[in-house]
């Protein structure tokens, strides 16, 4: 049976990022990174979010508003695999899907006029969040459960030389998060050509750096203010 499902964001999410490249693969990798969920005005409703302090993490689940496409591909090439390999659509967790619907864990910090404050995003600026669910230890977390790909590069980071006057120019409240998103190395896994110059929009800087093996060297800060 065709039937056709309409489905209206209830919120949006707003995060430092406005642009894809630099975004953490996964929600909790840099525990640093906040957003904050603005509700549209006929859920911005105390009531529905009674009781919501009582869970530390929240489910989010988000359209890929920038990645819609007319047809889509039984198959992707994810980046932690070289992006040459590919996979089914459904062993992956690529944007491009055939209902761009995403995913994602974050710690719920506070409510600021029934608003949502969290962190652990992975989440471009003005995200649409279509629905917000509890996170429960018990149901959720599987401690045997098997990442195939995923796990990969788990525990993979970069050395981060990131010079103090260029460090000065971010808000003090921001720069562990930048070290920790420059740390967990924005680029895609089949690049490694040492002078390529990569620049990660950030928190309204654009940050412009170079990767040696294992270090990163920030080069110039730009502010796009």
């Amino acid at each position: 049976m065709n039937q056709e499902l309409i489905i209206q964001p209830i919120a949006y999410i707003h995060t430092d990022f406005k642009e894809k490249f630099g975004i953490p693969r996964q929600s909790g990798r840099v525990p640093e990174l906040t957003g904050k969920i603005i509700f549209l005005p006929e859920y911005r409703k105390p009531e529905a979010l009674r009781g919501i302090t009582e869970f530390s993490h929240l489910w989010l689940i988000f359209d890929f508003s920038e990645s819609h496409r007319k047809n889509w591909s039984p198959t992707v090439r994810p980046p932690r695999l070289g992006g040459n390999q590919r996979i089914g659509v459904f062993a992956s967790r690529s944007p491009f899907r055939p209902n761009p619907i995403g995913l994602s864990c974050v710690k719920l910090d506070g409510i600021e006029n029934n608003n949502l404050l969290v962190s652990g995003v992975d989440l471009l600026d003005n995200t649409p969040i279509l629905d917000i669910k509890p996170y429960l230890p018990y149901a959720d977390s599987y401690p045997n459960a098997i990442g195939s790909y995923g796990e990969l590069l788990q525990n993979y980071h970069l050395e981060i030389n990131f010079p103090e006057k260029f460090l000065a120019m971010i808000p003090e409240e921001k720069q562990k998060a930048v070290i920790a998103c420059l740390a967990d190395d924005p680029r895609p896994s089949y690049q490694n050509d040492p002078e390529r110059i990569y620049s990660m929009q950030f928190s309204g800087f654009d940050i412009h750096f170079k990767v040696n093996q294992n270090q990163l060297e920030v080069i110039n800060i730009d502010s796009l203010a």
